[in-house]
């Protein structure tokens, strides 16, 4: 054989060293994979319950057999539940829509979004919760703050994508909103609404979720019942709210829109009486440390020293959205051929559709709420719901775009097909949609230290419920900051050979 055809690293250099697109991605998902492993170890995954399988099997029965007839005003929740939605969504529209406009040339604008959107839709309510009460306004609030930045990052995303030409032909002198009028909205509007209707689908998740602070959605409900082990309740709760984001596309249509805001907003009040002093103080004093208002430098890192566990919440943190986005890949490489037109037949790819449908529209609280009470208090629940939450969601993606590839090789086996023509395709952009949902994940894997898990988000509800305001904003600003590095981090180590992100609902 010809010297010239045999290929021989150079200068010691190793096939990891390469620059080819698959051995990039090799490496990433390597390196992911094998830090998740190394860390394993320092995780709590321990189960804690007596008897899992007997709570699962109380909990099956409770799905079969729902209690509809003892469920306390359901169309009253149900209705409170889309309207929150809706006009939570319609107010991100309005305050982002305006920001999206200016994302593109003003750093401040995009340092404000990125921090209203890295805390949680539950973490807002938590803090307007002291100030509005159990109100409509608590939960409006909690919905398009950080909603507003989404719009905002996204939307200026869709619109920095239309071909400039259209623009270019305007006569000289046309204004910004001349131009955005006439030649980029009626381009990108039909992308526009599809990203609204899919974040109108999380508005929905999200107001469910606003149930576990005390708001009285469909997820106040279902924490109830399942607290206090009425499963039965608890599986009628769950399938009306299946049904209802099952059949969006018909009651969701856009000619109901008006009728269901109007409808919403008489579901909504009362609206709380706003004092003006509560609020300034509020804002102004509670939230602040007093050393801090003081200019008291000593005493600032006296009571930096006084906030307790914070290292293990921030390792707990970062630990758990590590192992929640390992789990992810691999839940998403298992799942997204059960859902693929190339593989199996119609009975089992309808079956698989289904279960991605079931797991990526429960939001990760209820399914770490439901493994909690399985399995018991520990970083277990907490890895299992975001990983198999986030990996369905990116299953689902994934398989709707292997749908519309055409095989290039008849007569392959199923297994050939999978590893020689589909997966080299469909991985870089897998694994570019992982590295999107990372900040998600980061962010959810806050939130459910409110279940009991030890990470910052239990630290926060923990300030909060002791009114100890000033150390509950400070962990806000902690897990905001965790999240932009790491959403800087993921945006890094994104792959750009891909096709697949180029489609806004997967942000």
């Amino acid at each position: 054989m010809s010297e010239s055809l045999i290929r021989r690293p150079r200068h010691g250099r190793h096939w990891w060293h390469g620059d080819t697109t698959g051995l990039r991605l090799a490496r990433h998902s390597l390196t992911l994979v094998a830090l998740a492993v190394v860390l394993v170890p320092f995780a709590d995954l321990a189960v804690l319950t007596r008897d899992p399988w007997a709570e699962l099997g109380r909990i099956a029965q409770g799905l079969a057999w729902p209690a509809w007839g003892r469920l306390e005003s359901p169309l009253e929740a149900l209705g409170l539940t889309v309207a929150v939605a809706l006009w939570g969504t319609l107010g991100g529209i309005v305050l982002g829509f305006p920001l999206a406009l200016l994302f593109a040339h003003s750093r401040l604008v995009r340092a404000g979004c990125a921090f209203v959107r890295a805390i949680h839709e539950l973490f807002w309510a938590l803090l307007f919760l002291q100030v509005f009460g159990l109100s409509a306004a608590t939960a409006l609030m909690a919905l398009a703050i950080p909603y507003a930045g989404i719009f905002a990052k996204v939307y200026a995303e869709i619109l920095e994508q239309i071909p400039a030409a259209p623009s270019d032909a305007l006569p000289q002198g046309a204004g910004r909103l001349s131009r955005f009028l006439y030649a980029e909205l009626p381009l990108a509007w039909t992308r526009l609404a599809a990203y609204t209707r899919y974040r109108f689908e999380c508005a929905l998740r999200a107001s469910v979720l606003l149930g576990f602070v005390g708001l009285p959605t469909l997820g106040f409900q279902l924490e109830t019942a399942f607290r206090e082990g009425r499963y039965h309740e608890a599986g009628a709760v769950l399938w009306l709210f299946y049904l209802l984001i099952a059949s969006l596309p018909w009651w969701g249509h856009r000619r109901m829109i008006p009728l269901l805001a109007l409808g919403g907003a008489l579901l909504l009040g009362p609206w709380p009486a706003l004092e003006g002093g509560l609020l300034w103080r509020f804002v102004s004093q509670d939230i602040w440390p007093p050393a801090l208002l003081e200019g008291d430098w000593r005493g600032l890192i006296a009571w930096l020293a006084r906030i307790p566990d914070l290292g293990p919440a921030i390792g707990n943190t970062l630990l758990l959205g590590l192992l929640g986005s390992v789990g992810a890949l691999l839940v998403a490489l298992t799942l997204w051929p059960l859902a693929c037109r190339h593989f199996g037949n119609p009975a089992t790819r309808l079956a698989g559709r289904g279960l991605l449908v079931f797991l990526r529209s429960t939001p990760e609280l209820m399914l770490a709420f439901f493994f909690l009470l399985l399995l018991g208090p520990s970083l277990l629940p907490a890895w299992l719901a975001l990983a198999l939450h986030n990996g369905a969601l990116i299953a689902f993606l994934v398989a709707r775009h292997a749908d519309a590839i055409t095989p290039g090789m008849p007569g392959i086996n199923a297994t050939g097909r999978l590893a020689y023509e589909l997966l080299p395709r469909l991985y870089p952009g897998m694994l570019a949609l992982l590295y999107y949902r990372a900040e998600v994940i980061l962010r959810e894997t806050a939130i459910l230290g409110m279940l009991g898990v030890a990470t910052l988000g239990y630290y926060i509800d923990a300030n909060f419920e002791y009114l100890m305001f000033d150390v509950a904003f400070f962990l806000l600003l902690v897990t905001a900051a965790l999240n932009i590095a790491v959403d800087a981090l993921s945006r890094r180590l994104r792959p750009q050979e891909t096709a697949i992100i180029d489609d806004p609902c997967q942000r």
